[in-house]
This record gives structure tokens, C-alpha cells and sequence, in this order.
């Protein structure tokens, strides 16, 4: 895959977010794909589905800001827009594998509200 195609299957992976297309996500993942967050360490495809997967109704856009690739590597960084008025941004580390995404860690931005920072609360 080229990069602008690697770069196109990210776009699209968001766009399968925001409908809610399962599907179309399931089959962007390598079947040895992991997830890894702040609450999440190398979680398979299956615990993904299970822990994060949920209903994207509460999202109102993904504002990709960037996306850099090279090689088999890339970094998203977006802000997430909810229909609340709350907003956040993150940034994602992708690792394909052929023509799937085999390993998503993703790294957690600040919390805004109608365009006020909200502390996060500490464990």
C-alpha cells in the first residue's frame, strides 16, 4: 500500500466510526490486532469490540488535523467534536500489516467544554 492509500484506509476508518459501521471497522483490523489506551494494554480484536465498541450517535465530527505515515507507521492527531459541546483531542499510533491495521496505541489530549477546559479528574 502506498501511503496516500494508507492515509485514505485512516479516513475511512473514521468515517466507519462515525456511522457506526461495525463491519466496516472489523474488517479494517488485522485478526492479530491490538488496542492499547490509557485503559487498555494490548488488548485482541474481540476484547476491543467487547470494552470499546459502542453506539457513535454521541459523536457530531471527527477534524482530523493530521495524518503522517511512513512506511508501515502512522500518527493521526483529530479533535473530536460531541454533540454535548464537548470536545477532545487525541492522537493515534497505527502499525498496518499488508493491507489491515494490525495495532492501534492511542495517547489521550485535553477535555474542552463550549470551548472551556475541563480538568480531568485524577485516579
Amino acid at each position: 500500500m502506498s501511503i496516500d492509500d494508507r492515509a485514505r484506509m485512516i479516513r475511512a476508518l473514521f468515517a466507519a466510526y462515525r456511522s457506526n459501521d461495525r463491519t466496516a471497522v472489523e474488517n479494517a483490523l488485522a485478526d492479530d490486532f491490538r488496542f492499547t489506551s490509557p485503559y487498555d494494554d494490548r488488548i485482541d480484536k474481540t476484547a476491543y469490540f467487547e470494552r470499546c465498541w459502542r453506539n457513535a450517535d454521541w459523536i457530531e465530527r471527527h477534524e482530523i488535523e493530521r495524518i503522517f505515515v511512513q512506511g508501515d507507521e502512522a500518527f493521526v492527531t483529530y479533535n473530536c467534536v460531541a454533540k454535548s459541546g464537548k470536545n477532545f483531542r487525541n492522537t493515534e499510533f497505527f502499525v498496518f500489516a499488508d493491507d489491515k491495521i494490525q495495532r492501534i496505541d492511542v495517547y489521550f489530549g485535553a477535555t474542552y467544554q463550549d470551548s472551556a477546559f475541563v480538568r480531568q479528574q485524577e485516579n
